[in-house]
């Protein structure tokens, strides 16, 4: 590490040691061996937050600490599995407005980055940002040929404070890991190193930018959504021109109104869109806020910042469509299955707690229609019983759960009567449909034959390297016991009942295979006109017959 970094390092541990400090936090530094690192250190608690909560206190010391933390602690606030409800909800006050950085500034890294002066590449450019946020700043521009755009920046340095930061952020996580035991059993490395590789993405404006035309991609078939152009030949990694879209807030209900907008309507298109995007297109926009969806003129809607963007694989949507199956059909197994697939549940974990938390959840939810459940009341306590559990769940799902809160926030304010599951349940029944659909079980299947044939296939190997350790004498095993002909009897059963299984498994895999082919090439498979699946089933009925007859005799079945 060169000297110069290292030096911004101590620097900026002093920094951060210090905001512990005023904010009633510096017990949390002292136990992570922080202050340790620091010569001559001293800061006082500031006296007037001796009555506030530590959920307070961490939002108000992350405000104090920056563009780093106050980005980091609003991505943790998406984490409700990991951080408990009453600091998450704190963390969600963060605010994310700062004072914009000098234009000159700005104006040189757009100059640096397209590599012409900022008259060459635009016609006019506004010198007062619309918006300035943590990391990045947005002004309105003309291209020449008259063009409006939206161009946002990167704010200047920030890319290296971020980098000093996060690497202060392991140092510190590897700290607490070590001498405290709740850093230990949340992982806490693995959820720095995880909210980082987010925070980094975020930096990449190309990034963003291929989002966005990923969505108006998915948008062609949600016309009622609309999503800006990209202009790559005035797009870089820290600079970003998109379309202007003009529109109205969907927080703004007076604006609205005057436009002559249904509010209804638009609480409609919205809750369609965005499940439409987890439900069906597993793309997802991660932070649909209000601030970041636009009513147009003729009431439709422009989806805005593809910085935070959530996907969902196959498996994952099949799991959380499950979960809450689960939960309307009374299943508190389906519920924990559901669960347990989606997330990591601790080898610790006390199961008999977690039956009864499910069974709770489960009755809460007896009875009660659809059209009076809400996705937060759902999200919420899935969540909460993750947390208090330390069930880890992925972060795409997590992501998820945040975007479907923000969701129906913003329609219930736009008309409190209005049900997203009503919406979703025509989504949750097609995807239900799916999964009984013989061409997609058939698919399954077909996806799942290489993986046992593989398995299969290791079975005679790992017999015969047992067989060949067990012949050297390296391999000895010495029983005790009073009823060891009771134990060899219970041995041959096993074995044998392992051995039908394995057998059957392969017919079974073996005349499947034969019967898709067959369907799916529309005839019937000879081999020199001999009928190959008539004959393999009397095999497979014969082979079948003759093991059954060879355990019976042996009476050890």
């Amino acid at each position: 590490m060169s000297a110069g970094k290292r030096l911004r390092q101590l620097q900026r541990y002093r920094k951060i040691v210090s905001a512990f400090a005023r904010n009633g936090l510096g017990y949390v530094s002292h136990e992570m061996g922080l202050t340790d690192k620091l010569l001559f250190f001293r800061s006082d608690e500031q006296k007037e937050l001796h009555n506030i909560g530590v959920g307070e206190r961490i939002r108000l010391m992350l405000e104090e600490l920056g563009p780093t933390f106050v980005k980091l602690g609003q991505i943790a606030s998406t984490r409700p599995d990991l951080v408990p409800a009453d600091i998450v909800s704190e963390l969600e006050r963060l605010q994310d407005n700062v004072p914009p950085a000098p234009f000159p500034e700005i104006a040189k890294i757009i100059e640096e980055d397209l590599g012409s002066p900022i008259e060459g590449l635009f016609r006019s450019f506004a010198m007062e940002p619309l918006a300035a946020a943590s990391i990045g700043q947005v002004y309105q521009a003309y291209l020449h040929d008259g063009t409006k755009v939206a161009v946002k920046v990167q704010r200047p340095g920030i890319q290296k404070l971020i980098d000093t930061d996060l690497d202060i952020l392991a140092d510190w996580a590897r700290l607490a890991e070590g001498g405290l035991e709740w850093a230990r059993n949340y992982r806490l490395r693995e959820i720095v190193d995880e909210l980082g590789s987010v925070l980094r993405k975020e930096l990449d404006y190309t990034l963003e930018a291929r989002n966005a035309e990923r969505f108006m991609a998915q948008s062609q078939s949600l016309p009622h959504v609309h999503v800006p152009d990209v202009y790559w030949d005035y797009s870089s990694k820290r600079v970003l021109t998109m379309a202007y879209m003009d529109g109205i807030k969907l927080s703004d209900r007076e604006q609205l109104e005057r436009a002559g907008l249904d509010a209804r309507k638009l609480a409609d298109r919205f809750a369609t869109t965005i499940l439409h995007q987890v439900l069906v297109a597993g793309l997802y926009h991660g932070d649909p806020h209000p601030g970041n969806v636009l009513a147009r003129p003729d009431g439709s809607l422009a989806l805005l910042d593809f910085g935070m963007v959530g996907r969902l694989n196959p498996g994952m949507k099949k799991q959380f469509v499950s979960f809450v199956i689960a939960l309307r059909n009374q299943s508190s197994m389906g519920v924990i299955r559901a669960i347990s697939n989606m997330g990591v549940i601790p080898e610790d974990a006390d199961t008999d707690a977690l039956s009864a938390d499910v069974d709770e959840m489960r009755e809460k939810y007896y009875k009660v229609p659809l059209n009076r459940i809400g996705f937060g009341s759902v999200v919420n306590d899935l969540f909460s019983l993750s947390f208090r559990h330390r069930i880890r769940i992925p972060a795409e799902l997590t992501l998820l759960g945040k975007s479907l809160l923000t969701m129906e926030g913003v329609v219930t304010a736009l008309d409190p009567t209005f049900s997203v599951f009503d919406v979703a349940e025509p989504f949750g029944k097609k995807l239900f449909l799916e999964r009984l659909d013989p061409r997609n079980i058939a698919k399954n299947w077909l996806e799942d034959i290489p993986e046992l044939i593989d398995l299969i296939s290791d079975v005679p190997l790992s017999l015969k390297q047992l067989s060949r350790v067990m012949r050297q004498g390296k391999l000895r095993v010495e029983v005790a016991s009073p009823q060891v002909e009771l134990l060899t009897t219970k041995m041959d059963r096993i074995s044998n009942r392992l051995s039908f299984s394995i057998v059957l498994l392969s017919l079974s895999i073996l005349m499947v295979g034969l019967i898709i082919g067959s369907a799916l090439s529309h005839s019937q498979t000879m081999i020199w006109r001999i009928p190959i699946i008539d004959i393999g089933i009397v095999v497979a009925v014969f082979m079948f017959l003759w093991l059954i007859f060879a355990i019976i005799r042996s009476g050890r079945f």
